[in-house]
């Protein structure tokens, strides 16, 4: 497939991030950092995973996936447990309080976004649901 114009991809670029701030903003940001409902988010979607497996999903490394679980500990949002099968690796799960907090966010972030397609036409409304399967894949880990 050809290489789109950098104009093209500058405007993506932009509107995605705009977008992201807009939702951050609408769900009341600092409850949490975007780094820590990506990683409570992956936690209840997916988990428990052990602190490495976490980073890898996130795509960040070992002395950051730790400060940024401590943190979510030291608020009760998440538990760390010794994992069973190596004692020296941690499990971490998503507990009810960030389970509680996750859903406050997301249902936030969900009517401001609702109400921002339902701004559009129906045209552009189908235009932008068909492009999401293509936005999930650029934020996917490698």
């Amino acid at each position: 497939m050809a290489s789109r114009a950098p104009e093209q991809v500058d405007a993506l670029r932009l509107a995605v991030i705009r977008l992201e701030r807009k939702l951050r903003k609408s769900a009341g940001s600092g409850e949490v950092t975007p780094s820590q409902y990506s990683a409570l988010f992956a936690l209840d979607r997916h988990g428990p995973f052990r602190l490495s497996e976490l980073g890898r999903r996130e795509q960040i490394g070992k002395s950051t996936v730790t400060r940024l679980v401590a943190g979510l500990e030291a608020r009760g949002l998440v538990s760390r447990a010794v994992d069973d099968v190596d004692a020296r690796s941690s499990i971490v799960a998503i507990t009810d309080a960030g389970r509680a907090l996750l859903i406050h966010l997301a249902e936030r972030s969900n009517d401001y976004l609702r109400d921002r397609v339902d701004e559009l036409d129906a045209a552009d409304q189908d235009r932008l649901f068909d492009a999401v399967e293509a936005l999930a894949k650029l934020g996917a880990p490698r």
